[in-house]
């Protein structure tokens, strides 16, 4: 393990957090000047891309001999709100306390974009003989739709960041599961369907109840999506996360896991599961889902509403599309709705038997000994969206380990007190650039 390098990836880390970029309004320049210095002193030549001046993309290439096709180093540099009082330290304090680092991004996603940008210059300082070109992307917008990070680079310069294969978010970070210590690789996530689900009927006047009043009927639907799991479908990255997962349980639990497939067994396992992040993980790995996240209706008090809207966050399983999404809602809901669609990106499917994956995996197990690497299904979607319209394979790999004290990485994803361990941090930036300078020197 390389000291230096992983206290420059602390320094840093702490000083991208100071910089505030909230999406909205986001306000990323400032960010991606941060890291185009550093590209700069190191004899590298950065681009700041982007359609708006506060909203700048990092772009930089680490060429190679050409031998071999690029690979993308991606993260993205806008963050998600945070609640001030909810925090112990503030969220953009980048201070360290009890053996980690606080601040919004130090888990999504800005130590990966630290990570990535030290390996790079490292590989440059060292004078490394590279067979590919190394691409790094440190770009916006990703938590409000990619439309000015990944997704405008990829349809407005996309000979920027064409490349082969990709690493991204949201993998290689420290599960522990009945005694088990696994590291989930990123090689698929599901699709993303926002929707507006619309119902209609009589408005009135507020005094006179209605029995078809929207607000009430638009609430029982709200409740029963909420309420209802809607149909299992079986996967192949799933069914092969479950088996090799089950295999580092012990009965009865080894058996429960791999047969999860089957409903009455599911609805048992998850029943009981105390952990509500890893009872949220399962259940979207086995079925579609739609999350009700906005409701509108009405304008005054005294007014009875001739319509009521609900905003869906659908998610899809590789395999399914928007269509099978809105039949299962719909035999839910058992009422009169229409559905508008917002937004609907495909699923991403990588193959998890590829040469970078499998130099992931080997990487995990030689610094992670006991670590059990894992192919993973993404619930959420990252900028792989974006990229795998270029053909670019990409990978879910931004390696943490967390020590063994109960904080754990889903609990800090988007929650309150984002933190990251300081010395998983270290670890994890020596973990990437031993992927990195092997998959592309040799």
């Amino acid at each position: 393990m390389d000291a230096q390098l992983g206290d420059d990836a602390a320094y840093h880390l702490a000083q991208l957090i100071r910089i505030d970029t909230t999406n909205p309004p986001g306000d990323e320049t400032p960010a991606a000047e941060y890291l185009a210095e550093l590209f700069t002193q190191a004899g590298l030549e950065p681009e700041l891309i982007g359609a708006e001046p506060r909203r700048k993309n990092v772009i930089v290439r680490l060429a190679g001999d050409g031998s071999k096709a690029p690979l993308l180093l991606a993260a993205h540099l806008d963050v998600v709100p945070h609640e001030p009082a909810r925090w112990t330290h503030g969220a953009f304090s980048g201070e360290i306390h009890d053996g980690y680092l606080w601040g919004r991004g130090a888990i999504d996603m800005k130590q990966m974009a630290i990570m990535c940008a030290l390996t790079l210059i490292r590989l440059k300082q060292e004078g490394a003989r590279l067979t590919r070109d190394l691409i790094f992307a440190g770009v916006a917008d990703e938590e409000a739709g990619c439309a000015l990070g990944s997704r405008g680079l990829v349809e407005h310069h996309p000979e920027r960041v064409r490349a082969e294969s990709a690493l991204g978010a949201a993998g290689g970070f420290t599960v522990r599961l009945g005694g088990a210590r696994l590291d989930p690789i990123g090689t698929a996530e599901r699709g993303v369907v926002w929707m507006k689900m619309r119902m209609r009927g009589s408005p009135g006047h507020g005094s006179l109840p209605r029995p078809d009043n929207v607000v009430g009927r638009l609430g029982a639907a709200v409740s029963k999506l909420v309420s209802t799991r809607l149909p299992h479908h079986r996967t192949a990255i799933v069914e092969r996360y479950l088996k090799q997962v089950a295999a580092t349980q012990k009965p009865p639990a080894r058996w429960l896991l791999k047969n999860l497939y089957v409903r009455r067994i599911a609805d048992l396992v998850l029943a009981k599961l105390p952990d509500a992040g890893m009872r949220g993980a399962m259940q979207s790995m086995l079925s579609n889902t739609a999350v009700p996240t906005v409701l509108r209706a009405g304008a005054k008090t005294n007014v009875i509403p001739g319509e009521a809207d609900a905003e869906l966050d659908g998610r899809t399983l590789p395999n399914q599309t928007s269509a099978a999404l809105i039949a299962e809602i719909k035999k839910v809901v058992e009422d009169e709705i229409e559905i508008e669609i917002l937004r609907d990106l495909p699923p991403v499917e990588n193959d998890p038997d590829s040469p970078l994956c499998a130099l992931l995996a080997d990487a995990i197990r030689r610094h992670d000994p006991g670590g059990v690497p894992v192919p993973y299904l993404m619930p959420g979607f990252t900028d792989a969206k974006s990229w795998s319209r270029l053909g670019t394979r990409s990978y879910g790999f931004m390696p943490v380990r967390f020590p063994d004290d109960g904080v754990k990485f889903g609990d800090l994803f988007h929650g309150h007190d984002e933190r990251i361990p300081v010395d998983g941090l270290k670890w994890g930036v020596n973990v990437l650039y031993d992927v990195v300078k092997t998959f592309a020197t040799t």
